[in-house]
């Protein structure tokens, strides 16, 4: 795609905690109150006008349906298959290597993270708690600023000083620990008032230089506490929410009383029949009030960005890390059927089911972006890292999972199929809400599975074994799952099964029932593999650069993705053929033809440094060595590295 715009879009992702599909006006509530329905509903006025202004993602899926691993891939644009935090991995350190901040780092950005963190890690060889003693910490990994919640648990309370339900919490802004400052600051207001300041901050000290804000909400996940006061008065640059800077005050809503302010909208709300109304329970009102600060936050952050001359120039996306949750920390439990928060699928945070990973996203930029549209087509978090680096001109990792949602974002061309797939374990069950559909009420989840192709997805729960059956679902047609169709459609259940099997690779530390199964072949190549001895290395493309930028990033680049004339030039060339020495990065594409099944070993003789995928699989990680376990039959490959020299790919069959 052709760009004239001077220099590459300022980024902001805004992340909330456990915030459902059917939560925002635009993705469902409105549409509730059109139909006549007198159920309770939220308002999101200015989500809905950040909306209609762009473009409405909703076929967008989180990665995990809880927040640590979902988190994690969303940073390292990787799925649940090759990311090295899953199920419940809290407070594990985000892997090192490429991720959204480094890369974009790498490209000329100021990168910021603010809000809920829980990648730190923790250093065995120190006992404190501390950044030096995190090994993930947000500034070890590619943010230039970090202020917010380190701890995954600290998240759980919204007051940090007052601690009113869980004790209190430590904040840390890079090496400090600011906490004592914070008296009366409220954490949804507390991140969006600094998320302002850093952000007027960059634009003072220097306009030319794009920057990327990670802004994390802890809202409206866990305790319901309630802000200090109503939202003040204006918004942008000289209204609305103000970092003050000072001690005891540092927001200006920190002067009114902690877990006070119900939002007027619902204070007196009701529900039900009009001639036997009755009052919302208080433990909604203050869900309804948490979700609509959210939305007040997001339209002073919106407001800034055209105040300090930046508005058509900035990406803002807007999503949630996982489906709805059932966790108030209150005496008085919650439900997410109250405003169905799940929308119009079934499930919630920790299902597979739709209304457990499907999130849907926002996206605004009024000089990039057409507005008023809405886009169903299947995506997930990973894609974002690809989306970005496409956008800031940049060679995306190639051990990364995604393809660029910019044709889709600009509205010119179209775009590659996105990879989506999950893997979750937990105990527990799928709530047995009467809006559920039967055979999702009461269902053990256990180890489970998703994997969606075009309209179609196959899910399995309580998994036992490699061969278990998948449920499939044609979930434009079918958004509650409610008719399954592997019986009837064999076909669609095969090419679902095949898919899962082809996208993944197995984690010591999070075993899953089919991490013994053999990916599967192509179809219809069985005859050609028995006739062949020993696995057949067919390489049918190659593509080759000589940008020596590519040479200096600090991880093996992607060729074939589509890029902007300005990235770096490839050159089909034929298989054998002298690669010259000034070569920077090649890219090699092909089949191997295996003759039996069983598990196999490559080695990459001559470089050290390579991705190597089978179908969708990273079989090796930036190194050299790897081993997969494949059917008999035909495999497509591609190879990653950098440099001018022509390597060995060695194919073992070990078993």
């Amino acid at each position: 795609m052709t760009r004239t715009r001077r220099r590459p879009p300022n980024i902001v992702v805004v992340l909330c905690d456990d915030l459902g599909y059917g939560d925002l006006g635009v993705l469902f509530q409105n549409s509730a109150r059109r139909n006549g329905d007198r159920s309770p509903t939220l308002h999101t006025p200015r989500l809905d006008k950040m909306a209609a202004d762009g473009v409405v993602l909703t076929g967008m899926y989180c990665p995990a349906p809880v927040c640590a691993p979902s988190r994690a891939s969303l940073l390292t644009g990787t799925t649940q298959g090759h990311c090295d935090l899953r199920d419940n991995a809290f407070d594990r350190q985000l892997q090192d290597g490429p991720n959204l901040a480094s890369m974009l780092k790498e490209a000329g950005y100021a990168t910021a993270a603010v809000g809920k963190w829980g990648l730190q890690g923790q250093d065995p060889l120190e006992q404190e708690q501390t950044p030096r003693a995190w090994p993930g910490y947000p500034t070890r990994r590619g943010f230039d600023e970090f202020f917010g919640y380190v701890r995954h648990g600290d998240g759980h309370e919204h007051y940090p000083v007052e601690g009113l339900y869980r004790g209190p919490k430590e904040v840390w802004h890079n090496d400090d620990e600011v906490s004592a400052d914070l008296a009366g600051c409220y954490t949804t207001d507390l991140f969006t008032a600094f998320a302002k300041q850093w952000i007027g901050q960059q634009v003072r000290a220097d306009a030319e230089q794009p920057f990327f804000l990670y802004l994390a909400y802890d809202t409206p996940h866990a305790v319901l506490e309630l802000p200090t006061g109503p939202y003040p008065a204006g918004s942008g640059l000289a209204g609305g929410l103000q970092w003050t800077g000072r001690p005891g005050a540092m927001i200006n809503t920190a002067a009114g009383l902690p877990d006070s302010f119900v939002h007027p909208d619902y204070r007196h709300a009701t529900f039900g029949d009009p001639e036997a109304e009755q009052q919302w329970p208080d433990v909604y009102k203050r869900y309804a009030t948490a979700v609509r600060r959210i939305d007040d936050c997001v339209g002073d952050l919106l407001a800034l960005l055209a105040d300090v001359g930046v508005d058509e120039e900035t990406l803002v996306i807007f999503t949630s890390d996982n489906g709805p949750s059932i966790e108030s920390y209150l005496d008085e439990p919650i439900r997410a059927d109250f405003f169905r928060s799940f929308g119009p699928f079934d499930g919630i945070k920790r299902d597979c089911w739709e209304g457990g990973v499907r999130v849907g996203a926002l996206v605004r930029a009024p000089g990039l972006i057409p507005g008023g549209r809405i886009d169903a087509e299947p995506a997930q978090f990973h894609d974002l890292l690809a989306t970005f680096a496409d956008l800031a001109d940049i060679a995306a990792p190639a051990r990364s999972d995604g393809v660029s949602l910019a044709p889709t974002l600009l509205g010119s061309g179209s775009r590659s199929p996105s990879t989506l797939y999950v893997e979750y374990a937990v105990d527990g069950r799928t709530p047995a809400y009467a809006a559920f559909a039967p055979a999702h009420r009461g269902r053990q989840r256990g180890q489970m599975q998703l994997v969606r192709m075009g309209d179609h997805v196959g899910v399995r729960y309580d998994v036992a074994a490699a061969d278990d059956r998948f449920e499939v679902y044609d979930v434009a047609r079918d958004p509650k799952q409610e008719h399954d169709l592997a019986d009837t459609r064999p076909d669609l259940h095969d090419m679902l099964a095949a898919q899962a099997s082809r996208v993944r690779r197995a984690h010591p530390e999070f075993p899953r029932p089919y991490d013994g199964e053999a990916m599967q072949a192509l179809p219809a190549t069985d005859a050609e593999a028995a006739a062949t001895e020993k696995v057949a290395v067919v390489v049918t493309e190659q593509l080759i650069s000589r940008d020596p930028v590519l040479s200096e990033l600090p991880w093996t680049p992607t060729l074939a993705a589509t890029r902007s004339s300005s990235l770096p030039r490839r050159e089909s060339v034929n298989v054998g053929e002298p690669v010259t020495p000034d070569v920077t990065a090649q890219e090699w594409t092909g089949e191997l033809v295996v003759p039996a099944a069983g598990l196999y070993d490559f080695d990459l003789v001559g470089i050290h440094h390579a991705v190597l995928r089978v179908h969708d699989a990273v079989i090796v990680d930036e190194g050299s060595r790897g081993s997969v376990r494949l059917a008999a039959g035909q495999h497509p490959f591609r190879l990653s590295f950098r440099g001018a020299v022509v390597p060995r790919l060695m194919v073992r069959h070990r078993s």
